[in-house]
């Protein structure tokens, strides 16, 4: 083997890939990020629930659920579909700043 085909190999050499590079080793780690992504889900489960409790506590404060045949008994069908403020953020933001007036009331 000559100078020049020493060189062209020699070059060539180079270009390939360093094996131990090759596979790829992920270093992120697996439980921190299992457990970002649970505490996620339950923080909006939390919130879908407090929406939901707020929701029907308004409407029994404003009294949209009352029960037409007897009075001061509250019908439970309507309770669990009435929408009583436009948007579920309204729900989440009032029971979120209110929470201290309506645990003193008890």
């Amino acid at each position: 083997m000559n100078e020049v085909e020493g060189k062209v190999l020699n070059m060539y050499d180079k270009s390939r890939p360093v094996e131990e590079d090759l596979f790829e080793t992920s270093h992120v780690n697996q439980v921190a990020w299992t457990l970002a992504v649970l505490f996620g889900g339950l923080v909006i489960w939390l919130m879908i629930a407090l929406v939901n409790a707020e929701n029907q506590r308004y409407a029994l404060v404003t009294k949209k659920c009352a029960d037409p045949l007897f009075k001061g008994e509250i019908d439970q069908q309507c309770l669990v579909m009435v929408q009583s403020r436009d948007h579920w953020w309204e729900h989440l933001g009032y029971a979120m700043t209110h929470v201290r007036q309506t645990a003193l009331k008890k």
